[in-house]
């Protein structure tokens, strides 16, 4: 298994992209101004050691950071000077109450939920028409997008349109769990009530995150009826399964909040980020964790010569996208504006610059390539063992693709990355939740939080 490069903190200023510089600005240069969640883009700089040689012989390295090179490529396909304002945020809400605050920015990378909520409250440009034409060989975005990640896209709506039209995927994953298998019984893998078990108290971590914790609280509500061979084979089991883990009503609110206060009293801690290094370095042996975080955990305890697995469980789990929205409020009618929003969209979704992203963040791009082989030669590089076993990624990449890899890696980063099918089909998306829903929600949280101890 290649490891990627280290993580480091981005400390850049709203409106003021170090990764561009500041006052860049130029009379006769396109300021684009995008926000994006911290740590989730190629900064560049990477070492030597760390070219990345491909079968086919394509060498890919990230030299300068991916905003810079966007800048020049820009020039170079366009013509046209771009300057790129690029500002960081924590989290979905984070960056919501930043734009209640005034903040302007023309580009950002929230989750589907966060993308929905904009949708509702008329805060985002649809993608042009020129986007979305197969023809052009600068749209990388639709010429490369997983046909399993489009397809779900579409099916997503808000206002009866499509997410399809507001939102152009980045990354994706699932929510499951990391842990030790030296320290957690292979009896104990198999439900998301591991967190619950006072064999592991105070070993586990949970999400401070109210979405994650919530859904992880409805499977371990439902885990009887959810696992039973009724469910499981009923002609109705999506539809169900949806309905199940988008339950908001107050009856359910309140037992989710008990069970998610037991498992806070278990947990070492709640947590967003801490947990994979707590998890690396022994502090704990099991850690509620999003699929791009697991793989960056069992990278680095790999390193260090101890072995970490991930599994999701099997009562079901949360399917998260994250991906790059157009705001109304910044790009308004400037369609040259516009015009480098979507380019910037289109150059992160070139295959080289995929490779790049996932290499350097760890996550998972829902861009598959098309007929370009970069990003299976890449997996290739990453995980192959002619001797080892068949992992399908067909679903994936829209047409027949096994890569042979270690059997390990059915519990490990390959899994994590791209999860099996049948992970997917027990994983559902989750509503973007109305203001009545949010405040009960929220209050549930804040009960859990602050007062329940």
């Amino acid at each position: 298994m290649k490891t990627k490069k280290k993580l480091l903190p981005l400390f850049l200023l709203v409106g003021c992209g170090l990764l561009s510089g500041c006052g860049a600005k130029e009379e006769d240069a396109i300021v684009l101004r995008i926000a994006n969640c911290e740590e989730y883009i190629d900064e560049g700089d990477w070492d030597e050691d760390e070219l990345i040689e491909l079968e086919d012989g394509t060498e890919i390295i990230g030299e300068n950071s991916m905003v810079s090179d966007f800048e020049d490529w820009y020039l170079e396909t366009y013509g046209k000077k771009v300057k790129v304002e690029y500002s960081t945020y924590g989290t979905n809400e984070d960056l919501y109450n930043q734009l209640t605050l005034g903040s302007e920015f023309d580009l950002v990378c929230p989750s589907e939920y966060m993308i929905m909520k904009m949708m509702k409250e008329d805060m985002l440009l649809p993608y042009s028409d020129d986007f979305y034409d197969e023809e052009d060989e600068n749209n990388y975005y639709i010429n490369g997008l997983s046909p399993y990640i489009k397809e779900v896209f579409q099916n997503l709506s808000a206002k009866d349109e499509s997410l399809y039209r507001y939102g152009a995927g980045y990354m994706w994953g699932t929510m499951g769990i990391v842990y030790n298998p030296d320290l957690v019984e292979e009896d104990d893998l198999h439900h998301w009530s591991l967190l619950l078990n006072p064999k592991y108290k105070k070993q586990i971590t949970m999400k401070d995150s109210v979405r994650d914790s919530y859904i992880v609280g409805l499977c371990i509500l439902n885990e009887k009826q959810l696992m039973s061979e009724e469910f499981q084979t009923s002609k109705s089991y999506r539809s169900d399964l949806e309905s199940f883990l988008n339950a908001t009503d107050q009856d359910t609110v309140n037992q989710v909040e008990d069970i998610l206060t037991d498992m806070k009293e278990n947990a070492y801690s709640l947590e967003t980020d801490s947990g994979k290094a707590d998890m690396v370095s022994g502090k704990v042996v099991a850690n509620m964790q999003w699929s791009g975080d697991a793989v960056y955990s069992l990278d680095q305890a790999e390193e260090d010569d101890f072995y970490l697995e991930f599994f999701v469980p099997e009562e079901g789990s949360n399917l998260w996208f994250d991906g790059w929205a157009m705001l109304k409020g910044g790009i308004g009618k400037d369609k040259e504006k516009q015009q480098a929003a979507e380019a910037f969209v289109n150059f992160v979704s070139r295959p080289d610059n995929v490779v790049r992203n996932m290499y350097y963040i760890g996550y998972t791009s829902v861009i598959s390539g098309g007929e370009d082989e970069t990003i299976p030669n890449y997996l290739r590089y990453c995980y192959e063992d002619e001797e080892g076993v068949s992992y399908d990624l067909s679903y994936f990449f829209g047409r027949p693709l096994q890569i042979s890899t270690s059997k390990d890696q059915l519990k490990r980063q390959l899994y994590a990355a791209y999860p099996t099918s049948d992970v997917l089909e027990r994983s559902v998306v989750m509503n973007s939740f109305d203001s009545d829903v949010n405040r009960r929600i929220s209050e549930m949280w804040t009960n859990i939080r602050c007062f329940r101890w």
